[in-house]
């Protein structure tokens, strides 16, 4: 079972920056496959902020494109959102998406999973 930990975010001044990190836990890790990051604002369907592919080839929705910043580190398992120049719009709750290939009885076995979601408040 992979345990995903989300942290950074909380209230941002327009304007301003923050640096979302989400580090992967689960054992016998085969590959860390695609790993994004969702954002869901209130009323709002789920949407893709970024993605990082395994490799490293980065996709970003164009309401981002430019001023954020998609990162991975697969030794720690941990994918990171660097976010400059925020704009009200960006407020929301951000999810952090990961695929990897973990070993489970002799096969590889492929898990994909959700983090529990952090907050983002853009303050003008």
């Amino acid at each position: 079972q992979v345990q995903l930990v989300e942290s950074g975010g909380g209230r941002v001044q327009a304007g301003g920056s923050a640096r979302l990190s989400c580090a992967a836990s689960v054992e016998n890790i085969f590959a860390v496959n695609d790993m994004g990051w969702y954002r869901q604002a209130p009323g709002k369907q789920r949407e893709l902020v970024a993605l990082i592919t395994n490799r490293y080839d980065t996709h970003y929705a164009g309401s981002v494109e430019g001023r954020f910043t998609i990162s991975r580190d697969d030794a720690r398992t941990t994918v990171y959102l660097q976010m400059n120049s925020v704009e009200p719009e960006d407020a929301g709750l951000y999810y952090c998406n990961v695929a990897l290939s973990v070993w489970s009885g002799g096969d590889v076995r492929e898990l994909a999973s959700w983090g529990q979601g952090i907050q983002v408040t853009v303050s003008s």
